[in-house]
């Protein structure tokens, strides 16, 4: 179905990582192939060569042939490419078309010149077999990141194209939505679909697919079947830059070594979007050098609360506190700052020294020099911000924040994406913070990074807090009961079978 013979390819952005170095793959009709690797392996450049975006759409050097049912992908028209081929990227907004999820729905099938009753049929079967009727009518703007992820695979479902490309499906998900795309991809499979997967969080996979292909720097370095992949032991997985194969026997890291006295406190805090109440009644009191986890399904106001907490959102009623006195939106902009999720948003300027002290009056050059010596990124002073990795560009906010001696931090999903040792990167700056006497909020689905990063956890849901309690050992249940309830049932069948 797919064969790469003798592939390899140059960006032309030299600058950029993910290139691919001679590969010779086979993937048969009906398999189920998961790609991994640490980030700028070369997966997600793989699967652009399969549906045509390379080198069209991203431009470099190709050599060697990509086959797409026994014909070079070079020589389909790309509107043939996209009969045969479906993408599910790891950003949904890339993707998206419309403002409304049912013309988003319908969107590819318009494309490719469906009748109005088969549109019809297409969109009904997918809306049931995916059980998004929830998401239906709905304005693209209005969703969480999981449910914009789970519009663009319905998008996509809906053409049944006969091969899926997912690159990080599961990046944006909580952990009831990962078990519905497990289910899913169980459905993709019985239907007979050859899916070709590109993730970090392997762990719901395992009973899925058929053969496991690693990368390293552009390379297929090993092909393992299932059984071979099960049997690698966790510190060679980590050796690879591999993520937990089972969340089951992930352990604690992370404790509070001393506890302060509180100077973050939140009364009565309700929050609303228009005339709807998101979260109500909120009180929590925090202690410099705390690293509290948000967690919470897709939907459920974490990042409305993030926004809130940073003087972003005004539709709230209550009260937050700083060292005893109230602060207003405009005071807690003054005291806070948020890295988001997709942190190119939140760079301007040309360099990166210059990004640190950008928009700043009078700012203290030293302190920028000392907070990038800090962070690990000073020896890239003089490179543009958008030229850095990810984590480089997420440390590069947080000199930011540090340069303007902000003391509350945000991160909204900081591990989206990323391979075990750029996770356990961001552990490290995440104690480094601690340890300078920040007041860190985290809202996150990975659990792997909570139990190795946190020392809190604050679970929101179904408009109110549902719990509060500090992740030590004795706690651990707790959050295994939240996030683990998926894996254990998996254990669970395994086991009877």
């Amino acid at each position: 179905m797919i064969r790469f013979d003798k592939v390899s390819f140059t960006y032309q952005e030299s600058l950029q990582s993910g290139g691919l170095q001679d590969i010779d793959l086979t993937i048969n009709k009906g398999e189920c192939v998961l790609l991994c690797g640490r980030s700028g392996c070369g997966k997600t450049t793989l699967t652009r060569l399969v549906n045509g975006l390379i080198p069209y759409f991203y431009p470099g050097k190709v050599t060697g042939t990509t086959y797409v049912d026994g014909k070079d992908i070079q020589d389909y028209p790309m509107y043939e490419v996209s009969e045969c081929v479906g993408s599910v990227f790891q950003n949904p907004r890339s993707q998206f078309f419309n403002v409304d999820t049912d013309s988003e729905i319908a969107f590819g099938m318009e494309n490719l010149t469906y009748s109005r009753d088969k549109m019809k049929e297409r969109i009904v079967k997918t809306i049931e077999e995916l059980d998004i009727s929830h998401l239906t009518g709905r304005s693209i703007f209005e969703l969480s990141g999981g449910e914009k992820q789970k519009v663009a695979f319905a998008s996509i479902y809906a053409m049944s194209p006969d091969i899926y490309l997912l690159d990080e499906p599961s990046s944006n998900l909580d952990m009831d939505a990962i078990e519905d795309l497990r289910h899913t991809l169980e459905l993709l499979k019985k239907q007979g679909k050859t899916i070709l997967i590109a993730e970090h969080r392997i762990y719901y996979l395992k009973e899925l697919v058929d053969r496991i292909v690693y990368m390293e720097n552009g390379a297929v370095t090993a092909v393992f079947s299932p059984d071979q992949f099960l049997s690698i032991g966790e510190s060679e997985r980590h050796k690879m830059g591999l993520r937990a194969l089972d969340l089951m026997k992930v352990q604690l890291a992370a404790t509070m070594k001393s506890v302060e006295p509180p100077v973050l406190e939140i009364r009565d805090l309700s929050l609303f979007y228009k005339k709807k109440t998101v979260l109500a009644g909120l009180n929590l009191k925090a202690a410099p050098g705390e690293i509290i986890g948000i967690i919470g399904h897709n939907g459920a106001g974490k990042s409305t609360f993030s926004r809130t907490l940073c003087g972003l959102h005004t539709n709230c009623t209550g009260s937050i506190l700083w060292n005893g006195k109230e602060q207003t939106a405009k005071s807690r902009l003054k005291l806070s700052y948020m890295v988001m999720q997709d942190v190119s948003y939140q760079l301007f300027a040309d360099t990166l020294e210059k990004e640190c002290v950008f928009g700043i009056k009078h700012p203290d050059q030293e302190a920028a020099k000392q907070a990038m010596e800090r962070l690990g990124i000073y020896e890239y002073r003089t490179h543009h911000p958008n030229t850095l990795s990810g984590g480089q560009k997420q440390r590069t906010a947080v000199a930011v924040s540090m340069v303007c001696r902000k003391d509350i931090l945000i991160f909204d999903e900081p591990t989206s994406g990323l391979d075990y040792d750029s996770m356990i990167q961001v552990v490290g700056l995440f104690q480094t913070l601690s340890e300078m006497g920040k007041v860190i909020f985290v809202v996150t689905h990975d659990y792997e990074f909570l139990a190795a990063a946190c020392t809190r956890v604050v679970h929101l849901d179904d408009g109110k807090q549902q719990e509060d309690y500090p992740l030590s050992p004795g706690n651990l249940h707790r959050l295994q009961d939240f996030f683990l309830r998926s894996e254990r049932r998996q254990n669970f069948e395994a086991d009877r079978e």
